[in-house]
């Protein structure tokens, strides 16, 4: 007999058998009825820094039925632990068709897979390189400041996520997520995706495990292309017959999936002048802060911090900032790298972004995350644009190519003490930071608008109150964290398609569905049940 035991509170030494018999007596079962113990879910608990402790879920499995169940405790048919597929994605179809797949980020690449698997045919089309080779691309920006605009931090296989962490961590509900965290277990994830609170995979991990997607799917017989971006659609009385690429070659399916990411500027405009349904949504935008990675541990842990079980520290934080015109403004952090780097992250020439990432160990100098603020198409045309589906771009563009002039016309990162923009001074330097080619000294409150910069300002020293030790002149700030997700959303209906052309299915980030690795995925497998449950 096997059951879900919940919320269980252990020490950071404590052993299992010491956990093993307080469940024993905590549910009334002798010990030697106990077959076996595993924790499937395990967070951090470090409320109170002199008691900083797990609080764990753990499976057991009995000889014997337990008399009564408490509370909270539930029986369980199999582990939570074993992979067990929906039910969508073992049946496979008598009748299959064709499918064209726009982009190998996470949306993509799980909606390749689920239909390839189900006997589909189906072509994936990747405007940037293969996942290994991304990173000379990157590397030269990093080194050389010499920008690809197709082979970048965005663009590529893997999609931006790749090359940005590997968070796991999602707050959506849905049956199919513990489906995407075991299939990267399949492709050589550590199964400890499966029992973190905060599951992350780490770049270099990741780049392994997309590579042996890729290898996969191939051997199912996908036409698997690269370097091939796609330019227009082959759209007849409403319904969608396959695509045009950038070199001319037309493709035709009976489905195409865009899975574009959302740094597909280009092709969001040529969508946009084909007359495809979309809007304007909120979005978030701001700097990056950047501490030493002791400085977070101490914040976070305590006299615990360092303490091998409990490795490097993150944290997330939030604040409502009241405007007496503009009303309330979240302020809140984002992408939190422990043990990270900063890096550069545009796509287009004449402009400069930024994003974190870290490896799977975590174990660099430095700890950084987005301070963003969120934007509504509201703000931006009291900002003196004008009202249109893509004025979000509009506005990302703007700051990115003020934060690009700052530093005279480089790939390098404007930065200030964090000390200095609350103080809103600008006579220090900025301290030590990971991000290459170089930071250079500038007023970040130039670079934003007053309505974003006192807000940030704001969230800042709320965040200070919160985790005392965040303020500090070892602290920076680097500009512009302005990719935090799509500031479009493509309309579609219940079937997952456009809503003015049949057989097209705007999916992921890009489209406006999902915010991280894991949503996009279940959005990408979304798409593709849709399509399997048509056969």
């Amino acid at each position: 007999m096997r059951y879900l035991v919940p919320n269980v509170v252990t020490g950071l030494e404590e052993p299992l058998e010491k956990v093993a018999l307080r469940l024993a007596r905590r549910l009334g079962f002798d010990i030697h009825a106990l077959r076996a113990i595993q924790c499937v879910r395990r967070a951090i608990d470090a409320r109170r820094k002199h008691d900083v402790h797990f609080v764990c879920h753990y499976e057991i499995e009995l000889k014997h039925p337990l008399k009564h169940l408490p509370r909270g405790v539930r029986r369980l048919e199999h582990s939570q632990l074993e992979p067990v597929a929906p039910d969508i994605f073992t049946r496979r179809p008598e009748k299959t068709g064709s499918v064209i797949v726009v982009g190998a980020g996470p949306a993509g690449l799980f909606a390749a897979l689920a239909l390839a698997e189900a006997g589909f045919r189906v072509t994936l089309l990747e405007r940037g390189k293969p996942v290994e080779h991304r990173m000379r691309d990157i590397g030269r920006l990093r080194s050389r400041g010499e920008l690809n605009p197709e082979s970048n931090i965005c663009f590529g296989e893997g999609g931006a996520g790749t090359y940005t962490d590997g968070k796991l961590y999602t707050r959506i509900k849905h049956p199919f997520v513990r489906w995407v965290l075991q299939t990267f277990v399949r492709f050589g994830a550590n199964k400890d995706i499966l029992v973190d609170a905060h599951p992350h995979l780490g770049t270099d991990k990741l780049v392994r495990i997309v590579r042996r997607m890729r290898e996969h799917l191939i051997g199912l017989g996908v036409d698997y292309r690269f370097e091939c971006r796609v330019d227009d659609l082959l759209v007849r009385e409403n319904r969608i017959h396959g695509v045009r690429t950038a070199s001319g070659e037309s493709m035709h399916a009976e489905f195409v999936i865009l899975a574009t990411g959302h740094s597909a500027r280009d092709t969001f405009e040529r969508l946009y002048r084909m007359g495809l349904p979309m809007e304007a949504k909120p979005f978030a935008i701001g700097l990056r802060a950047e501490h030493p990675q002791s400085i977070i541990n101490a914040c976070q842990y305590g006299q615990f911090a360092g303490h091998q079980r409990l490795g490097a520290a993150e944290y997330r934080l939030s604040y409502q900032v009241e405007d007496e015109h503009l009303g309330r403004r979240g302020i809140y952090t984002f992408c939190m790298c422990p043990g990270g780097l900063i890096v550069p992250s545009p796509t287009e020439p004449g402009h400069m972004a930024i994003n974190g990432m870290s490896n799977a160990k975590r174990a660099g100098r430095w700890a950084n995350a987005g301070v963003v603020a969120q934007v509504s198409p509201d703000d931006l045309v009291r900002h003196g644009l004008h009202a249109h589906s893509l004025v979000g771009m509009t506005f990302q563009r703007e700051v990115e190519r003020a934060c690009h002039q700052a530093v005279g016309n480089r790939y390098a990162a404007p930065a200030m003490r964090l000390v200095d923009f609350l103080s809103r001074a600008t006579s220090s330097t900025p301290v030590a930071s990971s991000f290459k080619p170089e930071i250079v000294p500038a007023d970040l409150s130039e670079l934003l608008p007053t309505w974003l910069a006192d807000p940030l300002r704001k969230g800042l020293q709320a965040f200070g109150r919160k985790m005392p030790g965040f303020i500090t002149e070892e602290a920076n700030l680097l500009a512009i964290e302005s990719r935090t997700s799509s500031p479009i959303r493509m309309l579609r209906n219940k079937r997952m398609e456009c809503v003015t052309v049949a057989g097209l299915m705007p999916v992921g980030e890009g489209a406006g569905y999902a915010g991280g690795i894991v949503s996009a995925a279940v959005d990408g497998l979304r798409a593709a049940q849709s399509i399997i449950e048509r056969y």
